[in-house]
């Protein structure tokens, strides 16, 4: 005579039990839930208590995706870094490793760490930042540390480029076959949250040059958007070199300048 559905069902029960060493049940207590029903095993011993059972479950997953969204965040940043552009000379750059020896480089620096503490305020209001001064004296490092720390800290979009970059990127949208027009080449650097905006100056402001940065940064100045501009030059001379207009968008605002006054550090760390 076949079986019926129950008695299958109970059959498989008990050769579930069995299986796993389950020979009866019993009362237990828990000293956090009370009473339960505990299975008894072939030593004697009981099961656990079933409510810590599903919060240690509970716990454990909560942990595991703790850990799954670390990663995710992990892989983010890092994909937001790779999206910076910073050169693989500069990425290693960070505060810590900056070497500021003197009272000068310790203001500098300090006020680098200011600024990118205070991001969030400073990207409220447009807040530039400018680093001014002689060749090797860690102008860019700072710079570069200042974007990995607005995109680890704070979560902002930030790209780095040279000056020449932008001007061939804007040049590139003139000819017939050019993949994007002109207000799509600045657009790319409209939209980032910080941009970094290096060798300014370097070729003395052509007038090619002047329209492009005057473009570029007056765009940004428009939309509250910070740029951090880095130059060899000093204030009077990076004023001849972008025009007055661009200098004073770039210092509205509580703009920030940091002069880099000092013999280069180049042969040295920084």
């Amino acid at each position: 005579m076949a079986r019926t559905g129950s008695e299958s069902l109970g059959a498989s029960l008990a050769r579930l039990k069995q299986s796993a060493g389950i020979t009866g049940t019993a009362p237990a207590k828990c000293p956090t839930h009370g009473d339960y029903i505990a299975s008894v095993l072939r030593d004697g011993a009981l099961s656990g208590c079933p409510e810590c059972s599903r919060i240690d479950q509970a716990q454990a997953e909560a942990v595991e995706r703790g850990e799954q969204q670390r990663l995710a965040v992990a892989a983010r940043l890092e994909r937001q870094l790779g999206q910076a552009l910073i050169p693989p000379r500069f990425k290693d750059k960070t505060f810590a490793n900056y070497r500021a020896s003197t009272d000068r480089q310790q203001v500098a620096l300090q006020l680098c760490v200011d600024y990118a503490n205070n991001f969030p305020d400073n990207a409220a209001h447009g807040r530039c930042l400018m680093l001014l001064g002689h060749v090797g004296n860690g102008k860019t490092h700072l710079a570069v540390a200042i974007g990995s720390a607005v995109v680890e800290q704070h979560r902002r979009t930030v790209l780095y480029t040279t000056v020449a970059r932008v001007c061939q990127q804007v040049k590139a949208s003139y000819g017939k076959e050019a993949a994007q027009s002109e207000r799509e080449a600045l657009e790319v650097f409209r939209t980032p949250d910080l941009l970094i905006l290096d060798e300014v100056g370097a070729s003395y402001g052509t007038d090619f040059e002047r329209m492009v940065m005057f473009e570029v940064i007056n765009a940004r100045y428009e939309e509250m958007k910070p740029t951090i501009v880095i130059s060899n030059l000093f204030a009077q001379a990076l004023a001849g070199a972008l025009g007055d207009r661009v200098v004073d968008r770039l210092r509205e605002g509580d703009g920030v300048v940091v002069v880099f006054d000092w013999n280069s550090a180049r042969r040295g760390v920084a």
